[in-house]
């Protein structure tokens, strides 16, 4: 069953914490970092992005830079700006995003869980990515920024949040992309008591967002397990920060593929292999987005097309099957124009939907690339359909909006 852990976090002061919080690592590079954070030096950027302070030639993955990201969360602790609960704790943290609200729970999520698979996983990860975000855990001894994680909706829990919340929040802020940030500290006991109740009733919960940081976190909680000779499975580095939203309050959008070529096709010869898996459309040059599942935009040339896949090229029973990526790749990407490996291909780039279908005709019309996919967006039934069944989802299939910030509590892992 799924375990919740209340915990002391460690929070900004009310005044500074839209001065504080950020985006997550793994949106923004280092120099996007640096004109993000500006002459801001309190924004959370300098700690989970720190090799934006430092010169240029050195290796992001060098000890110096973990260091730098300690360096400066220690500097913005000693100067007030943070401080730590002095108990254990639940939260709220909500998102406010083009009038829509998500409502999730923080708390600590077990490393057990992680271990046992009862934290579900939908996606692959890359080991160095892994091993980056673990070197700044273990640096730290912090839990920098939540993981995003998801669970079946309980009616008891959605009643006790809506009780929290008709409170004043603690932080309640718009960030520069109007995103509303809302937080609440859940300091009754009997409160804290009956969610943790609800969540050990859970059979799982299911990684929605953040698998390499959910990795790095559980993997470091496991090896301070295995070299702890007095472990008792109580200490705090048996459990790491996450954020969890009810299944049917998340929003997945499209993801989206741009290809440098046709694989020496000419446009005709293109669309008539096309259309032996598709019903292909022409729909002129305002945009086209895909109405339903197996329905598919495609840019080419100026024009839109709508395609249609024909019922052979997938199938609604099987998890993976089913998905618009799989037929895309199966049917489009892998016979069609050669491309065979997403992961590593350099003739393929993916596009999240947040950008609009006005980014994919933008990066066909500039000649950087020559023909464009808009997708349906997958459905959080689908993701947990295939966590449940232990499949993979392909590469770059599922995109959250909005992300969470990083910064408004951490979660030590220090007893």
């Amino acid at each position: 069953m799924a375990i919740l852990k209340a915990f002391k976090g460690i929070r900004p002061v009310k005044e500074k914490a839209s001065l504080i919080a950020s985006r997550p690592y793994d949106v923004l590079n280092k120099e996007e970092a640096r004109q993000e954070a500006g002459d801001n030096p309190l924004s959370f950027l300098h700690v989970i992005k720190p090799e934006m302070d430092l010169p240029d030639d050195l290796n992001p993955y060098s000890n110096e830079v973990y260091e730098k990201g300690k360096e400066n969360f220690q500097r913005m602790y000693k100067q007030g700006v943070f401080f730590q609960d002095d108990q254990d704790y639940l939260y709220v943290y909500a998102q406010t995003m083009n009038g829509k609200t998500q409502y999730g729970i923080v708390g600590c999520a077990g490393v057990e869980d992680y271990m046992n698979n009862v934290i579900k996983k939908h996606e692959l990860t890359r080991p160095d990515k892994e091993e980056d975000r673990m070197n700044h855990v273990r640096t730290s001894n912090l839990n920098y920024e939540p993981v995003f994680f998801s669970y079946s909706a309980v009616p008891r829990i959605d009643n006790i949040v809506a009780e929290v919340v008709a409170g004043k929040a603690e932080y309640d802020f718009t960030a520069e992309d109007g995103v509303g940030h809302h937080f609440w500290v859940i300091r009754d006991q009997d409160k804290i008591d009956a969610i943790i109740e609800e969540f050990d009733k859970l059979p799982a919960t299911y990684v929605a967002d953040g698998h390499h940081r959910t990795a790095a976190a559980a993997l470091v909680g496991n090896e301070k397990k295995e070299n702890n000779p007095d472990h008792t499975g109580k200490e705090e580095y048996n459990y790491f920060l996450a954020v969890h939203f009810p299944d049917d309050q998340l929003n997945i959008i499209d993801y989206n593929r741009v290809v440098k070529d046709l694989n020496g096709l000419s446009k005709e010869e293109f669309i008539e292999k096309l259309n032996k898996g598709f019903v292909v459309e022409k729909k002129g040059s305002e945009i086209y987005k895909p109405d339903k599942l197996h329905n598919f935009s495609m840019y080419l040339d100026g024009e839109w097309y709508s395609m249609t896949a024909k019922e052979d090229t997938y199938d609604d029973n099987d998890p993976i099957g089913v998905l618009d990526v799989t037929i895309l790749t199966k049917e489009v990407l892998d016979p069609i124009l050669d491309i065979q490996d997403l992961r590593r291909s350099k003739r393929i780039d993916f596009v999240g939907g947040i950008r609009g279908l006005g980014e994919l005709k933008k990066r066909v019309d500039s000649g950087e690339m020559e023909v464009a996919f808009a997708l349906y967006p997958v459905s959080m039934q689908q993701l947990i359909n295939i966590a449940d069944s232990g499949n993979i989802m392909p590469p770059k299939t599922t995109w959250f909006e909005p992300k969470l910030r990083s910064g408004l509590v951490l979660h030590s892992l220090e007893d």
